[in-house]
């Protein structure tokens, strides 16, 4: 017996911006679990910026998503039915199902949630991968030090809210860049940033620099980059001597955009030698092994209100290619969710 259900596949590649196009909604016949597996009902599906870069046809560090196939992303769902022995109807658990309403998938892939540690959706916020990330890059990237400065971009999203309020914890002066007085106003208010900055307020990397400058007096020691473009060549010149980078993400160029706000190359390079910097990218993959680390700590402090978070949630999953479009964009508040089904 099959299970009717319904999906999100990629239909074309993006050419330039991903566009409504480039992904179609369609029903699927889920089949029952084999051994081994276990039959999710999804409850919340996870949109993330990686997800832009599974669509093109290019080499990266995770294979591309295939025209036809299942858009990848990670979800918290029921378990309907179960033939693995440590999940069993009613549990809750979150993998990789992809953007689906219903999934088979092998059960040593999952891990099981505890409703009663935090909201069930948690999983893939500011106690999933983006927390991890956020935890990864400040710890063992940047390896911060209380006293010192950091500058966070895309300061109010799933991860660089958490990175900031972090460092916030450890004793770093911390700056935020985030789009618009709202993101702004929350990022001091609430996530404790000593400053943020406007980049839609910035016409080019010239005027971010001059407003990181005038947020850091004393110059930038670490910076969480999210971004790119003009945040990036902004940064650049205000980094101290030994600063450290942590390269995440790089959303305002993802599709091809805003090539031209980036620092030029010889600028970059001479300030990493002149200013003996330490770059380093990451891929939170290969760091999976610290999430119980990572847990111990941040769990306690998201259940006691010194870690907070917000999440911008859509309802259902006919409509997260839009919301996932408008993430691309910026139109996001925190953590991006799509609400696909009733949670228990």
């Amino acid at each position: 017996m099959t299970t009717e259900a319904t999906r999100v596949v990629l239909s074309a590649r993006p050419q330039g911006a991903a566009t409504l196009d480039d992904l179609r909604h369609e029903p699927f016949e889920c089949p029952d679990p084999g051994d081994g597996q276990v039959l999710l009902r999804t409850i919340w599906l996870s949109l993330d910026p990686y997800m832009r870069g599974r669509m093109d046809d290019a080499k990266s560090y995770a294979t591309p998503v295939g025209l036809g196939e299942v858009m990848t992303g990670q979800t918290v769902g029921e378990v309907i039915a179960s033939r693995h022995k440590d999940f069993a109807p009613g549990d809750i658990a979150t993998g990789m199902t992809g953007w689906t309403d219903h999934a088979v998938i092998d059960g040593g892939e999952l891990r099981k949630i505890d409703p009663e540690v935090a909201p069930i959706q948690t999983a893939l916020g500011v106690l999933g991968m983006p927390g991890l990330t956020a935890w990864t890059g400040v710890n063992h990237i940047l390896r911060v030090e209380s006293g010192k400065t950091l500058v966070v971009s895309a300061a109010t999203g799933a991860v660089g809210s958490v990175a900031g309020q972090l460092a916030k914890a450890k004793g770093l002066h911390s700056v935020g860049v985030a789009g618009g007085p709202e993101k702004c106003a929350f990022a001091t208010d609430e996530l404790g940033y000593d400053a943020c900055i406007d980049h839609h307020a910035q016409a080019d990397g010239k005027a971010m620099a001059a407003a990181i400058a005038d947020a850091a007096s004393d110059g930038v020691d670490y910076y969480f980059e999210n971004v790119g473009g003009k945040t990036l060549a902004g940064v650049i010149g205000n980094m101290n001597d030994h600063g450290a980078i942590a390269i995440c993400g790089m959303i305002a160029w993802y599709g091809g955009k805003n090539l031209d706000e980036g620092p030029q190359m010889p600028m970059l390079w001479r300030n990493m030698l002149t200013r003996k910097l330490r770059a380093e990218g990451f891929i939170i993959y290969d760091h999976w092994h610290r999430f119980p680390d990572f847990l111990n700590e941040v769990a306690p402090m998201v259940a006691d209100g010194r870690v907070s978070y917000r999440e911008s949630v859509t309802e259902g999953l006919e409509n997260a290619p839009a919301a996932f479009l408008d993430m691309l964009q910026g139109g996001n508040f925190g953590k991006t969710l799509v609400r696909v089904g009733a949670d228990p």
